[in-house]
């Protein structure tokens, strides 16, 4: 929901690391497995107690993911890196509400139902991309990416501020995961009705 207006913020400063990293030599496919090592980190320290290390590695993490694709466009944009950039990215969001699941025996359940709106979400979402690359669809609303980016209620902001909060506030983690999982299901419902007026319309 908020990623488009927080592009214009975050943009500039990203794209100015991201310059010094292309001329280090840093590859974007390195940033983005740097920051699938440091989420799933982040879910083993959680399901150890280790919260506030956790968030720690949440920022890393994020930071790791918002630093490959301005690397990429600095350098070269490959269909690989864009592939391993979404891979990357849902080890994340698999791996810290899993942490959060063995860390205490009655966070499994709201763990479980976040997990599921991340599983819908990310089919609503990479299921439509697959459609409009087929069509020749193109935005962007969200910046340059690989795939046809369709936005939503739970977007990457969102989900990284509940993922960080719930580390700060762990005693939270059940209500911010129940109301996430909710949030996504809204995006769901929304991601398929714009799907439907969208390919009807390329029909």
């Amino acid at each position: 929901m908020f990623d488009a207006r927080l592009r214009p913020l975050i943009d500039p400063p990203l794209n100015r690391v991201a310059a010094l990293l292309a001329r280090a030599g840093v590859t974007p496919n390195a940033l983005s497995i740097m920051g699938a090592v440091a989420g799933i980190a982040a879910g083993v320290a959680i399901a150890f107690g280790q919260f506030g290390l956790g968030f720690a590695l949440i920022v890393v993490s994020r930071i790791s993911d918002g630093l490959d694709g301005p690397v990429a466009r600095q350098t070269r944009s490959t269909d690989l890196g864009g592939y391993l950039d979404v891979v990357c990215d849902y080890a994340f969001y698999t791996a810290v509400p899993l942490g959060f699941g063995f860390a205490q025996a009655d966070w499994a359940l709201p763990a479980a139902c976040l997990l599921g709106g991340f599983l819908m979400a990310a089919t609503s979402f990479l299921g439509f991309a697959t459609l409009a690359a087929k069509r020749g669809l193109e935005t962007s609303a969200q910046g340059k990416k690989s795939f046809f980016y369709l936005g939503g209620l739970a977007e990457g902001a969102e989900t990284i501020a509940v993922l960080a909060l719930s580390a700060l506030v762990p005693a939270w983690f059940p209500v911010l995961a129940y109301g996430y999982a909710l949030v996504c299901a809204a995006t769901v419902v929304g991601r398929v009705a714009i799907a439907a007026r969208m390919l009807s319309d390329a029909e």
